[in-house]
């Protein structure tokens, strides 16, 4: 999947796709939280950057749970955030325990799509679901880099 067609083919793919048709078994990794007071907006829910927060909380615990030690600059194989599309589909309110799950759903030759789904605990369909396009990176080169193997071998494309 490193030419620029397939690319191409499979970020149609995703766009093509109802978001807020994703379900529990589209993803691969999971964290829970749970919401706090300060998430909560003047109109009583969930504000729209809460989200991000959990997202990307739960997208270095995947980090973690791949061998990496979470998203560092340190590490000789690290990722960088290249762009992301946000899908609200229903309001929450606090307080409310949320159930994150993510997937590495393309790989490129130096970047890779996280999709990512926030799900209250035990519900289907999706409160909010996200795209994340990550660039493998080398903070000490200060360079995009190849995509490492492990991200390589645990791609999962979404096929309708």
């Amino acid at each position: 999947m490193n030419s620029l067609r397939d690319y191409q083919d499979n970020y149609t793919i995703i766009f093509i796709m109802e978001w807020h048709q994703l379900r529990r078994a589209d993803f691969d990794y999971w964290t829970r939280m749970s919401s706090r007071w300060r998430d909560m907006d003047a109109l009583g829910h969930i504000n729209h950057a809460a989200y991000l927060t959990y997202m990307e909380s739960s997208r270095v615990d995947v980090y973690y749970e791949l061998g990496y030690g979470g998203i560092r600059k340190e590490e000789q194989e690290s990722t960088i955030l290249g762009a992301m599309e946000v899908n609200y589909h229903h309001q929450a309110t606090h307080p409310i325990k949320l159930e994150i799950g993510h997937r590495i759903s393309r790989v490129g030759g130096k970047s890779f799509d996280f999709i990512a789904g926030i799900f209250k605990k035990g519900q289907e369909p999706p409160i909010c679901t996200a795209l994340f396009k990550m660039v493998a990176f080398n903070y000490y080169q200060n360079q995009a880099i190849s995509v490492p193997t492990k991200i390589k071998e645990l791609c999962r494309p979404i096929v309708l």
